[in-house]
């Protein structure tokens, strides 16, 4: 009976081992489906992106990954859902680390205390918000944009959506000297309707949603956020070439929770950097003007904490407070 006893309570201390211990956890991992979330409502630029690594992610884990949409608060909403989540590598947010850096400022309540609250595993691409305006309209620059504002006053109406389309709205606008007034929509999808009547005069709008306009005939780019021009898009100037002082360099990436097993980290990264390397990825990421993007986890979460520090001082060059 002893000796029956003692090899039962034997199997038990080992099997608790097996379970507890970090790198068994990430021997076995994935067991479950796999949750991506996206800051933003399904058919949007940002959902695509997600949906293109949640497909491909798919496969190399070999387990079912669900797309959970949790738009609200210029992605805030999200941000938080991951961040309070289980730190078990099963729930990832795919998102824009420049766009959380923003937010890190632009709200009075920002969606964590602290971005360390997130662990970044990998990163995605680089890329710009894009300034654009209806195909028909008259103007072929920045600058013939600015004079005809500028004969509008007051009258003359922008649209903006994500976090990073206000702050760049705002730095054209003081940089230029406009008197132009923001109209907040949800999507760049929303924008479409009022700029082709007319209702507003620009946008700053994201890449995926921009990119497909312009080449649809329906929107114009007149100018990008990013201090160079991107090699997706060489035809496109910057906002700086054209005399307004600009150097947004936006770029996604995705994270979990920070307190998940170092194991269960380096084998997202793995698999992300496995589909950001692939030519399949590359001539994805090239149709949006954007380019692919490779950090380390490490590399990529001290990125985050420099942009946050970034993005302090563009929001005092827009000359804006924070929100909320």
């Amino acid at each position: 009976m002893q000796r029956r006893e003692l090899l039962r309570l034997t199997a038990s201390a080992l099997a608790l081992g097996a379970v507890g211990a970090p790198g068994a956890r990430a021997q076995a991992y994935p067991t479950q489906d796999l949750h991506f979330i996206c800051g933003f409502p399904a058919g949007s630029g940002a959902d695509a992106i997600v949906r293109h690594y949640a497909d491909r992610v798919k496969t190399l884990a070999n387990r079912t990954v669900i797309v959970e949409n949790r738009p609200g608060a210029g992605a805030n909403i999200a941000v938080e859902h991951v961040a309070k989540s289980k730190p078990d590598g099963y729930t990832i947010l795919v998102h824009g680390g420049s766009g959380l850096a923003a937010n890190m400022n632009l709200y009075k309540r920002p969606p964590v205390e602290n971005v360390s609250a997130l662990q970044m595993f990998a990163t995605i691409n680089r890329q710009a918000f894009m300034l654009v305006v209806e195909a028909g309209k008259p103007w072929k620059s920045v600058a013939e944009l600015t004079a005809a504002m500028k004969q509008k006053g007051d009258k003359a109406t922008y649209a903006t959506s994500a976090p990073p389309s206000i702050v760049m709205g705002a730095i054209y606008k003081n940089a230029a000297g406009l008197n132009s007034t923001d109209v907040n929509y949800r999507t760049s999808g929303d924008i479409m309707n009022d700029m082709l009547s007319g209702a507003v005069d620009y946008a700053m709008m994201e890449p995926v949603f921009s990119t497909a306009q312009h080449r649809q005939g329906k929107l114009r780019v007149l100018g990008v956020s990013s201090a160079q021009r991107l090699q997706a898009a060489p035809d496109l100037p910057t906002m700086a070439e054209q005399g307004i002082p600009m150097g947004m360099n936006l770029w996604w990436a995705a994270m979990v929770p920070s307190k998940t097993p170092r194991p269960i980290v380096e084998q997202l990264h793995e698999w992300f950097n496995k589909i950001t390397s692939s030519e399949e990825t590359k001539k994805f990421l090239n149709t949006f003007a954007s380019d692919p993007y490779l950090l380390t986890p490490d590399q990529a979460q001290a990125e985050l904490e420099r942009e946050v520090k970034v993005w302090s001082d563009y929001m005092k060059i827009a000359k804006l407070e924070p929100q909320g």
